[in-house]
């Protein structure tokens, strides 16, 4: 895929260090861009790539297609909702509460 800018340059995972939260967390300012709208956030950074693992790279909206809420209050909120979403799209292979908890234990 065409991706916007290399996964694993320094806005992607900066060489394997960083992965899919920490990769979405870095494009916002906690104390600047809260409330933040998630349309215009997926507007701006969607087509980002974010990588999950070793192997998976997705583009960042995909994440975002499994996040209800319009708005985030605060980047905790945010947290909470990417963290739900990579679990309810089955982007981590490791789920410790997730749908499937049998799946690849760390």
């Amino acid at each position: 895929m065409d991706w916007p800018h290399d996964p694993d340059g320094e806005q992607g995972s900066d060489g394997m260090r960083r992965f899919d939260m920490r990769i979405i967390a870095d494009k916002v300012d906690e104390e600047e861009d809260f409330p933040l709208n998630r349309d215009e956030f997926v507007a701006e950074h969607g087509d980002d790539p974010i990588r999950i693992n070793y192997k998976k790279v997705v583009p960042m909206s995909e994440i975002f297609d499994y996040i209800d809420v319009e708005e985030f209050e605060t980047i905790l909120d945010m947290h909470k909702a990417v963290g739900a979403a990579m679990r309810a799209g089955d982007f981590w292979d490791y789920h410790p509460q997730g749908a499937n908890p049998k799946k690849k234990h760390a």
